[in-house]
């Protein structure tokens, strides 16, 4: 059941839809975090700005509890150009909300006042609004700057919309739920020559295209069947258009690596570049290898999962939960906090989508009859835990 007035919700609506026509990118999100940080102040909250450079919390406590949860919304947007023509569509030129943390900031942020207002809870709960979500390292940030020694807690939950489930149905699934996301690059350095003379050279090209045969053979071959993987090149430079005749002495190559555990993330760092060193040392030519590892994956664990589907059926009833659902290769780094404390990251059904109105695509929007939902999941999670 959600508990909502009807003024409650065109508000937070509103709110949505401005947050929506003027989103900011990672590190950027400078109107969202004053907008976050006032209403949590005028809710009575206590607001402590500057962590991750635009990153927002509010603490709130209440009786005696001494057990302290963190619920976790990113703010940032993409940079992509918006193609909805919504009323409320981007004013920002390249720039969209094209993921729907205009939503999940306006979920939590109407949680927390409602909690604010006439929660039932014993303890502390901290209401994190993170910047640079999108591949820009907001969650590691924020524990740079010293999250967890400023607000130190037991549990960490998050939560992300998802198009094409069932609105309003929560699912809240122990185990990996989101892989670790990572980037590669090679740079194959041959010797260039002219084009009818490849002879006088060593050709980086060449090496290049063998190299993309055997990468993503990787998954396929070396990595446990029931380990699920991921290895993609994603990007190639070399050579000059303008000048076809040209052997080129350096081509470099790069793209994800996506695994749901350590072995197997640790495999696919030591079998790109083996593979890598392998092809250039065939044609006589050097590799430089880079792997950087950007968000460890998302594993949920068995307590917080447990207290999530008890607060969906006491407060949202059952038919609101959903137990089983196949994990995603996509990367959040909610993963930064999950993996340091036991962490929940659930899915919030959306309902079906716009056409062509998956996450970042140009026409995807945050569907606002989500709102109640998420602000009762949230309140729920609260009164559950610190019962």
């Amino acid at each position: 059941m959600t508990e909502m007035t009807p003024d409650t919700l065109a508000e937070l609506t509103a709110l949505r839809r401005d947050l929506h026509a003027h989103p900011e990118l990672g590190f950027e999100e400078e109107r969202t975090s004053s907008i976050v940080a006032d209403r949590l102040a005028a809710a009575g909250i206590e607001v402590t700005r500057g962590l991750g450079g635009t990153g927002v919390v509010g603490t709130l406590r209440r009786g005696s509890g001494n057990r302290a949860v963190m619920l976790r919304a990113d703010m940032d947007a993409l940079a992509m150009p918006e193609e909805t023509g919504l009323d409320y569509a981007s004013t920002v030129p390249g720039k969209m909300h094209a993921c729907g943390h205009d939503g999940h900031t306006v979920m939590l942020l109407g949680a927390a006042e409602a909690l604010a207002r006439d929660g039932d809870f014993s303890g502390t709960v901290h209401f994190v609004f993170q910047p640079a979500e999108e591949g820009r390292g907001g969650g590691a940030r924020m524990i740079a700057d010293g999250f967890f020694d400023q607000f130190p807690v037991d549990a960490a939950y998050g939560l992300h919309n998802m198009p094409g489930l069932d609105l309003g149905v929560v699912a809240a699934v122990e185990g990996p739920q989101l892989a670790s996301s990572d980037s590669w690059t090679v740079n194959f350095r041959g010797i260039g020559s002219h084009g009818a003379k490849p002879h006088q050279g060593r050709d980086a090209v060449t090496a290049a295209g063998v190299f993309l045969a055997q990468v993503h053979g990787v998954v396929a071959r070396e990595v446990d069947p029931l380990e699920p993987a991921v290895v993609s090149a994603c990007a190639l430079e070399a050579g000059n258009f303008n000048a076809l005749n040209v052997i080129p002495e350096v081509v470099r190559v790069g793209g994800t690596a996506r695994a749901y555990s350590v072995a197997v993330r640790d495999q696919l760092e030591e079998a790109i570049g083996r593979h890598a060193r392998g092809v250039a040392a065939g044609f006589g030519i050097d590799a430089d290898y880079t792997f950087i590892r950007r968000i460890p994956p998302v594993v949920n664990a068995a307590g917080p999962v447990a207290v999530a589907r008890d607060a969906i059926r006491k407060r949202m009833g059952e038919a609101h939960l959903r137990e089983s659902f196949a994990p995603s290769t996509a990367g959040d780094d909610f993963a930064e906090f999950g993996s340091r404390v036991p962490g929940c990251y659930v899915w919030l059904g959306m309902g079906e989508t716009r056409v062509n109105g998956t996450h970042h695509n140009t026409n995807y929007d945050f569907n606002d009859t989500c709102i109640p939902h998420g602000v009762t999941f949230w309140r729920a999670v609260v009164e559950e835990e610190l019962s």
